[in-house]
């Protein structure tokens, strides 16, 4: 029983900790890491009650009530399922990927062959219209919160990959803000090269890692 009680005691402690750096985050960031928060305490009160384990089995319990969690934080409303759609169907055969992500957010992952040159930090012309449809579903539903995160391959170095990555990220948003989005609900990063979606072994897996991925949440009411 003191195990259990020990280990309850020190996940409440981490979600605390974890809380208390939330004025740092986007809004975004925010709504799920409340729920992820909330979903590791229930899990590990219900991992250390159901017996047999100890503090594995309330930090195993914490682990997933925390993934469960985070999908609480935000939510899947029938305006985000339509916006979806819009984009799908706006998008249609350009390449870019629309897609619901496990923590009920939005993703528009956009490929470099129609977003940007190598090398550069313009809008590609072929990127304009779904930009436009986007910031159009966007105004639509102003209850939402948008993250862009630009990212390169390996070639170059650090030096270079970083501010590219995010010059990509902000030109993105600046047009979003020309067409009518607030920028308070935008928050831009550059990855670089750190977050490849495969190995950089050759051009066409290059090409694949040069991307901006958009993200949108629509948070539970608190």
């Amino acid at each position: 029983m003191r195990s259990k009680i020990t280990v309850s005691a020190l996940i409440v402690t981490l979600a605390m900790a974890g809380c208390s750096n939330m004025p740092q985050m986007s809004e975004t960031q925010r709504g799920t890491a409340t729920g992820a928060g909330v979903g590791a305490l229930a899990g590990a009160a219900l991992g250390a009650a159901t017996g047999g384990g100890g503090g594995k089995r309330a930090l195993g319990g914490a682990a997933i009530g925390g993934l469960a969690g985070a999908a609480v934080g935000n939510i899947w409303s029938k305006r985000m399922e339509n916006q979806k759609l819009a984009m799908q169907q706006a998008t249609q055969g350009t390449g870019v990927q629309v897609t619901q992500t496990p923590d009920n957010r939005l993703k528009v992952e956009i490929p470099s062959d129609i977003s940007f040159a190598t090398g550069r930090a313009d809008l590609s012309p072929n990127l304009r219209p779904i930009l436009d449809r986007f910031a159009a579903s966007l105004n639509e539903n102003p209850a939402t919160n948008v993250t862009i995160i630009g990212h390169t391959d390996n070639t170059g170095s650090d030096a270079i990959n970083e501010p590219l990555s995010r010059n990509r990220a902000m030109s993105v948003r600046d047009y979003l803000t020309s067409r009518g989005v607030a920028a308070n609900r935008i928050a831009v990063d550059g990855r670089g090269s750190r977050e490849p979606l495969v190995d950089n072994n050759s051009a066409a897996n290059r090409a694949r890692n040069r991307r901006v991925e958009i993200f949108v949440a629509e948070t539970a009411p608190r």
